[in-house]
């Protein structure tokens, strides 16, 4: 069952936000990137309905939901409010369900995903999605093969705007470095712009190795 998040307090949500940013700057600034290069983007997997308007209050506008049904429910009930990206594992049937409400998925990494883009993504012209990257290799993961990239995003029927990854579950940030540099270089070596990468775990290390968007949770709500 869900872990919702409870007592949530925007005071509280600003702190954290400001907090965050400012490490994201650091971060970006000993790298020699400039700090308005990454998003912040906040995941709401655990942050109920009837909470998702304190994030608007504590100045949250980037918002990221892993459930499809979710994610509708959410923007619905807040229209206008916030810009929405899909960021769980995507099922090829909820392709159609979401593409209404987001600016990107993030999750891309299936051929039957790309058939359901290709059917429902023609009223979008906007959308952009991100390739799901297997940095890691790990067989218990979802995610497109290095090897396997090029044929991937030579068959995406909609505009691809970078990649993803979910690294291995590190014990030190620094761990999971490898596998950030590894994905930049593969969006670098296919002329693509955007990286997702880096959670509250670990995000300080993946603006150092090119993030462009970083995906929190914990760190924001605690």
């Amino acid at each position: 069952m869900a872990r919702v998040i409870q007592g949530l307090d925007a005071d509280r949500i600003a702190r954290n936000v400001a907090e965050a940013r400012e490490r994201i700057d650091t971060a970006a600034a000993l790298a020699g990137r400039e700090p308005d290069a990454v998003e912040l983007l906040a995941a709401v997997k655990y942050v109920p309905l009837e909470a998702i308007g304190l994030l608007a209050q504590a100045g949250l506008t980037l918002l990221g939901e892993n459930r499809a049904q979710d994610l509708e429910a959410k923007a619905i009930a807040h229209p206008n409010m916030f810009t929405w990206d899909f960021i769980g594992h995507l099922q090829s049937r909820k392709v159609k369900q979401i593409v209404p409400f987001v600016r990107l998925i993030h999750s891309v990494a299936s051929d039957s995903v790309l058939e359901q883009l290709a059917r429902h993504s023609g009223a979008r012209r906007d959308l952009e999605v991100l390739i799901e990257v297997n940095v890691a290799c790990e067989p218990s993961k979802s995610g497109v093969a290095p090897a396997d990239l090029a044929a991937f995003i030579e068959r995406c029927p909609v505009p691809v705007g970078g990649l993803m990854t979910m690294p291995p579950l590190a014990v030190r940030p620094e761990d999971n470095r490898r596998y950030f540099a590894a994905l930049r270089e593969l969006a670098e070596r296919h002329g693509l712009r955007r990286l997702s990468m880096g959670t509250s775990q670990d995000y300080e290390v993946a603006v150092e190795e090119g993030a462009t968007i970083v995906r929190l949770g914990s760190t924001l709500y605690e």
